[in-house]
């Protein structure tokens, strides 16, 4: 098993030029117990990779079709890498224990049929702004709760100064669009930990997701899932969870029994360091109606599949899917929901800027909520065994302190 930790080099989106001049987008990613190159080719055949002066062949990884005209080459980096190019572009490399972790979600922009977002308007879709705001924090590592892909259909004709000429349905030049353009400042800067969403399914985009982000050694066919992933950061264990195919509304016992299976490494243990289960869609949530708060049971499959499982060494469960900023914290009893479903797509009404507080009951249990809609990006600093969480608006202010002390996750306003 192996899980995504992506970085791409400075400039990803401009033509890397030289004797080979095929790598477009090239990034860096942590397989399960090494790192490993991946480069999105224009050329036909793979560039060559430089790793502590020494020259080595990439190997194909998936081959151009009709919708990704390019090719994607991969080449593993043995441990202790001191330095990594592809045709003189310099790879960062990931840290072993990264103390600042920048985290977003669902950061696409929506064209589906007649809700049409700005696509061409930084600001009403304000993903490449956040990207640079958080590539100035130099994060150590960056975690994308999910949601990349939402262009499935064209720019209606009558739309068109909102999102005219932009490009649409599962292929390069959309990816291209939704993430790797306006991500390039963030991607340069820091590694990736990517998170299947549920725009990535089957039914969307997952071809591209398993042609480019998912981690597995080759890309995988739909209908499938990615795999459930362990990473040890120093101070927590992530579990890379694909909730992609839960059900929001209804809990099926063959998707309930399925989820329950892929939180298995997480469940059951107290090891050290604790785990932190990070899965799009979050197993709780709140519905906001003004300054009232009630329960958005938002995924019955996962509340249904966590309820018999062991839980008590989990510290953090961390989603997005929800466009909004939620901390819940349920004391002892339950490890904590945190949800960053703020890069760029398009917010509910009802999730307004100036956050709710307050305690409410939410699956058997009262948990203290904090809630706002706004658009930004959360940063999370290692402080002894605490995290300090800060998240920053489009003005890059700050909206929201947080602390994470063993199991418990306090978020409030500014002073």
């Amino acid at each position: 098993m192996r899980i995504t930790i992506l970085a791409a080099v400075a400039g990803a989106v401009s033509p890397i030029h030289g004797a080979n001049a095929s790598a477009g987008t090239a990034w860096v990613q942590i397989a399960q117990g090494h790192a490993e190159a991946r480069v999105v080719s224009e050329s036909a055949t793979c560039p060559a990779i430089m790793i502590d002066g020494h020259k080595h062949a990439m190997s194909e990884r998936a081959a151009p079709n009709d919708d990704f005209a390019n090719r994607i080459c991969e080449a593993p980096l043995p441990a202790h890498t001191r330095n990594a190019r592809i045709e003189g572009i310099q790879l960062p490399l990931p840290k072993a224990a990264p103390v600042r972790i920048v985290v977003i979600g669902d950061s696409g922009c929506r064209l589906k049929g007649t809700l049409v977002q700005h696509c061409n308007d930084p600001s009403g879709w304000p993903f490449a702004r956040i990207s640079a705001l958080a590539a100035a924090r130099k994060p150590d590592l960056v975690i994308h709760v999910g949601d990349y892909y939402y262009r499935e259909t064209p720019c209606p004709p009558d739309k068109s100064q909102a999102c005219g000429g932009s490009p649409y349905g599962d292929r390069w030049a959309t990816w291209k669009a939704e993430l790797f353009d306006p991500a390039a400042p963030l991607l340069a800067v820091a590694p990736w930990v990517f998170t299947r969403g549920n725009h990535e399914d089957c039914n969307r985009g997952g071809p591209g997701w398993f042609r480019l982000l998912d981690a597995a050694p080759t890309p995988k066919t739909c209908p499938a899932i990615s795999d459930t992933i362990s990473l040890n950061i120093g101070g927590a264990r992530l579990v890379i969870v694909d909730s992609a195919d839960s059900d929001d509304r209804t809990a099926p016992p063959s998707l309930v029994s399925a989820f329950a299976s892929r939180l298995s490494s997480a469940a059951g243990t107290r090891a050290s360091p604790p785990a932190w289960i990070v899965t799009h869609r979050p197993v709780w949530n709140v519905m906001r109606n003004g300054e009232t708060l009630s329960d958005g049971i938002v995924n019955a499959t996962e509340r249904a599949a966590v309820k018999d499982l062991d839980l008590a060494g989990v510290q953090l469960v961390l989603s997005g899917h929800v466009h909004n900023f939620t901390s819940l914290d349920f004391g002892p009893a339950r490890p904590p929901q945190l949800v960053v479903g703020t890069g760029g797509d398009l917010m509910d009404p009802n999730d307004l800027p100036p956050p709710v507080t307050g305690p409410i009951a939410l699956d058997g249990l009262t948990a203290q909520a904090f809630t706002m809609g706004r658009f930004g990006y959360f940063v999370f600093d290692r402080h002894g065994s605490d995290w300090i969480g800060i998240f920053r608006d489009l003005n890059d202010a700050v909206a929201a302190t947080c602390r994470l002390h063993a199991r418990s996750l306090t978020c409030k306003g500014p002073l």
